[in-house]
């Protein structure tokens, strides 16, 4: 199944967040049809038969079109964004990284994120910001301790991530933390599809970046080095995870600190992160404001 949390002004005069069922450019708003679900994701996981009851629901429903809703972060507050670098072969080597035996984890704040379509903020302090199209993982069942041959049944959708990144901040010390966390440089969503739409641990998906005609990155989720089962595993050893938590897959060769020159964003642009049977994520960029 597919989905956005986002508002419609249309539907209400407040923009009341939602959540929706997406059926190709149209949409249904089960929030309204069913308040048990709230206001994001989270009302979803752990429901049993949700297709089911999901068509149940949306049977014969008022529908909406899907490009006029305002999208939102699937989850509104995760307790845990975990992030995964170093996952791509030639990436590792644009990067001039070794391999790694373990994989490269850090963590983003809650307001280092913004939806899809929210603007991409390139700060004040610097103009090398740069793109990663990421495939993003939202929990949907919690544990510790998690076996890999059974962590994608812990997976309730994937969607998509722009991991927005500051690169002489990124470099400024061998922790990651200041160049990955500046405000508003982390795209998520708008659509997010459920496992059983996709090939098992979304192997195999085109996911691309780019600006207008420009391509910046190309690749396939197949190249990954750390697949969705190990990652999450691997996580839960040292983490107990929680519904809601996300999981960002790192990102494939062709960032722009690696290109010669190098490619940074700039203000007036909209990048757009895809992946092939999940959607579009789009940010248009601008400046800080001091």
């Amino acid at each position: 199944m597919r989905f956005i949390v986002g508002s419609n002004k249309e539907e209400n005069a407040d923009s009341a967040q939602s959540v929706y069922a997406v059926y190709g450019e149209k949409a249904v708003n089960i929030s309204q049809l069913d308040p048990s679900i709230g206001s994001d994701l989270t009302g979803l996981m752990g429901r049993e038969n949700l297709k089911s009851y999901i068509d149940a629901l949306t049977d014969n429903a008022p529908q909406i079109a899907v490009d006029s809703i305002t999208p939102a972060l699937p989850v509104a507050s995760p307790s845990k964004v975990i992030c995964l670098g170093l996952n791509y072969a030639d990436h590792i080597k644009e990067g001039g990284y070794k391999v790694p035996t373990y994989p490269a984890l850090f963590m983003r704040s809650v307001s280092s994120l913004m939806p899809a379509g929210a603007p991409m903020v390139r700060p004040a302090c610097s103009d090398k910001l740069d793109y990663e199209a990421e495939l993003m993982v939202i929990i949907g069942k919690g544990g510790k301790h998690i076996a890999e041959d059974e962590a994608l049944s812990h997976v309730f959708a994937y969607t998509l991530f722009n991991d927005g990144s500051v690169r002489d901040y990124q470099r400024k010390t061998h922790q990651w933390t200041p160049g990955k966390n500046f405000d508003s440089t982390g795209a998520i969503g708008p659509v997010s599809v459920t496992p059983d739409e996709l090939p098992e641990g979304a192997v195999g998906l085109k996911i691309e970046s780019r600006v207008g005609d420009e391509i910046l990155q190309s690749a396939t989720t197949s190249d990954m080095l750390w697949s969705v089962a190990r990652v999450i595993s691997e996580i839960s050893v040292y983490s107990t995870l929680e519904e809601g938590d996300f999981i960002a897959m790192g990102t494939p060769p062709g960032v722009g600190h690696a290109k010669t020159p190098p490619r940074w964003l700039k203000p007036g642009e909209v990048v757009e992160v895809e992946i092939e049977s999940i959607g579009i994520c789009a940010s248009p960029i601008v400046d800080e404001e001091r």
